[in-house]
């Protein structure tokens, strides 16, 4: 698993027991997971370019970095990606947004598209997708698909939880793609959850059954 990061981090490990545990309420969720977001954030901005230009301190003028322009793109898988989004804007203002709207179908597994609002220029840009969990790995690898198809090179993957599964699937259609995670679980069920896994992930931040 070569192109997998798992964040091994105390605090991450921390935070991620209480999205964990079934009796966390949803507003606490969702504070949380933009918490833990804030975290995971670090390792996967890792990769983003800065270019080269000067700024005047107090004292004297120096070399110093920014973001390129146009500036990252940070793509939710909806809806539960914007629970992650959320977090990663707080700590990159400048980036743009886009959304892609795919829903599992419960008897095939199979991911299908409902939505799809991309920023311009979204080729040039480097891209962040986000969503929470890592199952089976079919939404993703839609998602890059289509990103692909939109002429995206730049791109990692960011998810709070990941299943074998998922990894080896979307390694296999994307060896190319760097995968962040703030844990890998063990397996997936019969119906594609992650185990030991925190559940649903969209209902838990929105409060939704």
């Amino acid at each position: 698993m070569s192109t997998l990061t798992v964040i091994d981090h105390p605090l991450v490990k921390h935070k991620l027991t209480i999205l964990r545990d079934v009796a966390t309420p949803f507003p606490t969720f969702r504070r949380v997971l933009r918490e833990t977001t804030w975290l995971l954030a670090y390792e996967t901005t890792r990769h983003l370019r800065v270019e080269s230009g000067t700024v005047e301190t107090p004292l004297e003028e120096m070399t110093a970095h920014s973001l390129p322009n146009p500036a990252p793109c940070l793509i939710s898988i909806l809806r539960a990606g914007n629970g992650l989004v959320d977090g990663l804007m707080d700590v990159m203002p400048e980036a743009a947004v886009g959304h892609l709207g795919l829903v599992r179908n419960p008897k095939t597994l199979l991911p299908e598209e409902y939505y799809c609002k991309l920023p311009s220029e979204i080729e040039k840009r480097q891209v962040i997708l986000a969503d929470p969990m890592l199952a089976t790995g079919g939404s993703t690898i839609a998602a890059i698909d289509r990103l692909r198809e939109k002429g995206v090179r730049n791109l990692v993957f960011l998810s709070l939880l990941a299943a074998p599964e998922g990894v080896e699937a979307l390694q296999s259609a994307h060896p190319e793609v760097p995968i962040f995670t703030g844990a890998l679980d063990r397996e997936l069920n019969e119906k594609g959850y992650i185990l030991p896994g925190l559940g649903d992930a969209g209902d838990r931040i929105y409060g939704t059954e």
